[in-house]
């Protein structure tokens, strides 16, 4: 059998269009291989599908070039509290030095620790205390209401005096991860990684894009 890889296709143009739309396109935004087999495998079946599947993903060049290799992080951690509400605790992070879209250089990722649901909300270059408040607002207070409790990093805007305050004010405890343990905001974490190699993905060879 031919050994399949994104730049090499299976002869059979419809497998070849189910690949590519199910792992190259923005639907498969370059999955892993159980990603990859739990979509195509819940519409369509042919034989030998997850060996083709698992060869496709393998070889595919952008995902060899954009991911990296996880690893074990060092330490003693103590799991956080499993939340029994919605939205009612969550874990607030940055995506920093990004190309400029429309004025836009920042993501702030807002992910409910419950049901890892994540907004993902842009911010320009010149953003403070006052304007990633209005931004929660906007996008995550009108929606969801506050949050009993917020878990970040020390980011110089969520150890400020003006975000603890609002916070305060509202009933929020915030709880700040160690500079040598950032993985305490482990979720955070895992869905800025994966934003981050869905960009990698699609924009590597023109990032000014």
């Amino acid at each position: 059998m031919e050994r399949l890889s994104c730049n090499s296709p299976p002869n059979n143009n419809l497998v070849r269009v189910i690949l590519q739309e199910y792992h190259d396109g923005a639907l498969g935004g370059h999955s892993g291989i159980a990603k990859t087999w739990a979509r195509i495998s819940s519409q369509f079946y042919w034989p030998n599908m997850k060996k083709q599947i698992r060869e496709y993903v393998l070889n595919c060049t952008i995902c060899q070039q954009a991911k990296t290799t996880n690893t074990l992080l060092v330490g003693l951690l103590h799991p956080l509290p499993i939340p029994s509400q919605v939205w009612e605790d969550i874990s607030m992070n940055f995506i920093i030095s990004l190309p400029p879209a429309k004025g836009h250089l920042f993501i702030m990722v807002v992910v409910d620790r419950l049901t890892k649901f994540a907004h993902f909300v842009p911010l320009k270059h010149d953003f403070d205390n006052k304007s990633v408040a209005d931004a929660f607002v906007q996008h995550i207070v009108k929606l969801h209401g506050f949050p009993k409790s917020i878990v970040s990093n020390r980011d110089k805007i969520f150890i400020s005096k003006f975000w603890k305050q609002l916070f305060s004010l509202q009933g929020t405890h915030l709880a700040m991860s160690s500079v040598y343990h950032p993985q305490i905001d482990g979720q955070t974490e895992i869905i800025n990684k994966h934003l981050e190699m869905y960009l990698r993905c699609f924009y590597h060879d023109n990032p000014k894009n």
